[in-house]
């Protein structure tokens, strides 16, 4: 940056991502305004300037109002952002706006937000099914989206993302030893030791994985070994979202929420 002090894209992806990974929200939120001062209209850098205190304080207001506002003045650009809307959404419990925004995102491969693992659309309906706990509709969305993702799978079969998305749908299919031998082998695929920052995606959905078929103890064991690196995930992300719904009042589960209010330390 002291080379190209208005070069957005480092701003952002070279310096803001990487005090987001270390949970260090206050110093993030300067580089990604400075960003925004240097392209104002940028509607990704507005959002992603909003999601900060949805990560750090679980707080959707921001993100809400930020979101409304380019809907409302900037239409063209809410494909772009409706990853943030769909997340905002589901942190709200908010199923209109979540189906709304899954229309807005179209057919095309989508995350839950900034991350590498990407969904096919009827996984995102089988979330949104299972948060309001209509059990045919999440089995068929899942069913739709296990046919969709063994494709992916069976083409790279040794492409951690694509396993730990499969082992995901069979999670909520009730398919718990394909689910955890999926999500366990998308582990040993990208581990944190040889991708520090996408392999504790790997760890995370393995969590999910074992929350969504009953085995707390492996969910919160998961949780644990990645709540103490630097990760993309958050408090808000672990107090909000339904992913994590099966594990809610579980004293190990609640203790890492708290615990993933802490910034890591630079040294």
């Amino acid at each position: 940056m002291e080379l190209n002090p208005r070069d957005s894209e480092t701003l952002v992806m070279g310096v803001a991502v990487n005090y987001w990974f270390l949970r260090r929200y206050a110093e993030a939120k300067p580089w990604l305004a400075r960003a925004l001062a240097f392209e104002p209209n940028d509607a990704f850098t507005k959002v992603w300037l909003a999601y900060v205190d949805f990560a750090w304080k679980a707080d959707t207001r921001p993100l809400h109002q930020t979101i409304d506002s380019i809907r409302a003045t900037n239409p063209a650009a809410v494909p772009s952002i409706a990853e943030f809307w769909l997340v905002c959404a589901l942190g709200e419990r908010d199923v209109a706006a979540a189906k709304d925004a899954l229309i807005a995102l179209g057919e095309e491969p989508m995350t839950f937000a900034v991350e590498n693992v990407p969904f096919n659309r009827p996984f995102a309906e089988g979330v949104i099914a299972r948060m309001t706990e209509d059990d045919e509709k999440a089995r068929s969305a899942f069913t739709a989206a296990r046919a969709e993702q063994e494709k992916i799978v069976q083409a790279q079969p040794n492409y951690g993302p694509a396993l730990c998305v499969l082992g995901l749908i069979d999670a909520g299919l009730g398919w718990k030893e394909e689910a955890l031998r999926e999500g366990r082998r998308a582990v040993e695929l990208l581990p944190v030791e040889k991708d520090s920052m996408n392999g504790t995606n790997m760890v995370r959905y393995l969590a999910i994985v074992a929350a969504w078929v009953g085995d707390k103890d492996l969910a919160c064991e998961q949780l644990a070994s990645i709540i103490r690196r630097p990760s993309n995930l958050s408090y808000g992300h672990l107090k909000l979202l339904p992913f994590w719904d099966p594990l809610r009042g579980d004293p190990r589960f609640e203790k890492l929420v708290e615990e993933s209010k802490q910034p890591f330390a630079l040294k």
